[in-house]
């Protein structure tokens, strides 16, 4: 059975989170050349009995969907990770069970985190939008763009707002969910939930006894169940580096922390990379704007983070989209993944060129490595700003602030 992709998710609440924030942060292990996309889709009203096509098959249409921002492979519909207007933030991880994953397209995990944020206005009802689609469609289908092999995991997920986070742990179309109201919590490619269990499937108990992986005498440890050996052993260095900030988390906490090679954080081997990362930031009062930074390009400790507001009018970014194949994309037609196009954006190929300067000319690549992080910086600060004033934030200010951001940093490439 294929290893699932070491992603690591992590979210910090009050009182470990610096101002009463809640900080919420991803780093999305996938294939070594894999190419990520940050997308944005407005807010939409749909016209009744209408479908949406996800990745592989066509589900039923809601009446209307939430604005959202997605970091996700450019080859697929749904997203690793990102966010909606309403301050939900989703993470995928791809994990391993005792029961295999099915072959069968159906809905990906990263299908389920995108139809989450469109859906969900709260963590919880992001949670349940997922688990009411996992019983109808069941989760299935090559988690890579691989004509070869069929690469198969079922899903765990973080899903994070203003106030609460839960983690979801899914096995076929059965699941159970923690709630999460304070300190800080990670989730990695291994189950983790044990016996503190705050909703489930309704059949779960009796499905697992029915399998004879538990007694129904001893307590109810997911992780135990479904686990294979001993994978649900703890998983996450990275917690520690936060909890060690005490009340501190900021973005910056967590950006450094998704950085880390060390920990194995930020992954970099042989079969797998670090290929995007998010850092969100959810101030509790909603006067306040949710902040979300995205690298867009591959390996944190290389890359920059850049700030994303949610306004009416969001100006789209291009450079950070991948070319659109429409229905001549490998990954629609059957079968599928025959050939693999070139899905590379103008901010990656900018990237693979400063990512050879780093390793080709270290005094140039560590002096632009200078630059960007000081540019980081000051997007950091100005966003530090906009959550420490008392006046509300006008839109026009932000409109172009992802945007303006990539630019700057294609210039300094360039």
């Amino acid at each position: 059975m294929a290893a699932a992709p070491p992603s690591y998710c992590f979210v910090a609440l009050p009182p470990c989170s610096k101002d009463g924030l809640v900080v919420f942060g991803k780093n999305s292990a996938r294939p070594r050349d894999e190419v990520q996309e940050v997308v944005y889709f407005a807010a939409a009203e749909h016209e009744p009995g209408s479908k949406v096509e996800c990745t592989y098959i066509e589900i039923e249409q809601v009446p209307r969907t939430h604005a959202v921002v997605l970091s996700r492979p450019s080859w697929l519909w749904g997203a690793e990770m990102g966010a909606n207007e309403h301050g939900v933030c989703v993470a995928n991880e791809a994990v391993v069970t005792r029961e295999p994953a099915s072959e069968s397209e159906a809905l990906l995990g990263m299908d389920l985190v995108r139809l989450g944020l469109e859906r969900g206005a709260t963590a919880k009802e992001a949670l349940d939008v997922i688990v009411a689609l996992l019983e109808e469609h069941g989760q299935g289908g090559n988690y890579y763009e691989d004509g070869s092999s069929c690469h198969t995991f079922q899903s765990a997920f973080l899903i994070v707002d203003r106030n609460e986070a839960w983690i979801l742990e899914t096995s076929g179309k059965y699941w159970a969910a923690e709630k999460i109201t304070e300190g800080v919590k990670c989730i990695c490619n291994q189950l983790s939930l044990t016996t503190k269990i705050d909703a489930e499937h309704p059949e779960l108990r009796d499905y697992v006894k029915s399998q004879g992986w538990w007694n129904g005498d001893s307590d109810f440890n997911f992780s135990e169940v479904f686990s294979l050996a001993d994978d649900h052993l703890a998983c996450c260095s990275g917690r520690e580096s936060l909890e060690k900030q005490g009340g501190d988390v900021s973005a910056q906490a967590m950006i450094d922390v998704l950085r880390d090679k060390d920990s194995g954080v930020c992954v970099d081997s042989e079969s797998f990379l670090t290929t995007a990362s998010i850092v969100s930031v959810l101030p509790q009062d909603p006067s306040f704007p949710c902040i979300h930074y995205f690298t867009g390009t591959p390996d944190p400790s290389r890359s920059i983070f850049k700030p994303f507001i949610f306004v009416d009018d969001v100006k789209l970014v291009p450079k950070v989209q991948s070319p659109s194949f429409g229905n001549d994309d490998p990954a629609k037609k059957i079968p599928r993944f025959q050939e693999k196009p070139d899905r590379r954006h103008e901010l990656y190929k900018a990237h693979e060129w400063a990512r050879s300067l780093l390793e080709n000319d270290q005094d140039k690549g560590q002096k632009l490595m200078r630059i960007m992080l000081d540019l980081e910086k000051q997007g950091l600060e100005a966003m530090e700003d906009i959550l420490s004033r008392t006046e509300i934030l006008d839109p026009a200010e932000v409109v172009d602030l992802f945007y303006d951001c990539v630019d700057t940093e294609l210039k300094f490439f360039k």
